[in-house]
């Protein structure tokens, strides 16, 4: 019998997530995502006009990340106050705004750009997963709220989004790492999936070790049971907007 995790989890056994949607209610579209002790906020705001190389053909959506003082045990400093944005906000940045460009038809949205901004409130590993997992939701509510005041015709959502993070820890393959196996984990994989089960984005990195094919091929297997799981969280989430959005199968 495989010996449980530290936390008692089976390797193949997300933490606990919940999606609390409508936690703000002045952004068009906002989702308070839990995944054991991480806790991320998400929102869509819907603003009118597009950037420069959009004009011609409409819609744009960008995405914003940020950890809050309080989110790690040190006081993590407002990049903002800094003057300047690290690589790594950077990175995770370009990723979400990636992850949800892959599921949505943008012309579709006219002349109007969706903000996602992603605040991470407390930070025990998979931060940018969850960010991934908790902004469809609220990018989904922004679009339920533009259909219904009669801002866009048809619902430019051709999908779902959602990501995990797996590794090798202990010489086994794990979904789903908190910060204690993260931090000391031989390889460490983010699974960026849509619900049509295409790959967005594998980031797969040996950090004390390397990977082999076989150690791959059962990360995804196990990334890919994970993200099933999350993409019916999300459709729970949004209740009715999930039948309206014609997102339910």
């Amino acid at each position: 019998m495989t010996a449980p995790r530290h936390d008692g989890r089976a390797p193949d056994q997300l933490r606990r997530v919940e999606l609390h949607p409508g936690f703000t209610v002045l952004p068009a579209g906002s989702v308070l995502i839990r995944a054991g002790k991480t806790m991320v906020l998400c929102t869509a705001s819907v603003t009118a006009g597009v950037p420069k190389h959009r004009e011609t053909v409409g819609g744009w959506l960008t995405a914003e990340y940020c950890m809050l003082p309080g989110s790690t045990p040190h006081r993590t400093d407002r990049e903002s106050a800094k003057g300047r944005i690290q690589g790594r906000t950077h990175e995770i940045q370009r990723l979400i705004g990636r992850s949800l460009r892959a599921i949505i038809d943008l012309p579709k949205l006219g002349l109007n750009t969706i903000h996602l901004d992603c605040e991470v409130m407390q930070a025990d590993g998979g931060t940018r997963t969850a960010s991934i997992t908790g902004a469809w939701v609220a990018l989904a509510l922004a679009v339920d709220k533009l259909l219904r005041d009669g801002r866009i015709e048809s619902s430019p959502l051709t999908g779902s989004v959602a990501a995990v993070s797996c590794g090798i820890y202990g010489g086994r393959p794990l979904l789903d790492l908190d910060y204690i196996e993260d931090s000391r984990a031989d390889v460490d994989m983010n699974l960026v999936m849509t619900s049509s089960g295409d790959m967005v984005e594998v980031q797969a990195t040996g950090e004390g070790g390397l990977l082999k094919r076989s150690e791959l091929d059962a990360l995804i297997d196990l990334g890919t049971g994970g993200i099933a799981t999350l993409r019916q969280l999300q459709l729970d989430a949004l209740g009715d907007a999930a039948t309206r959005l014609g997102l339910r199968p």
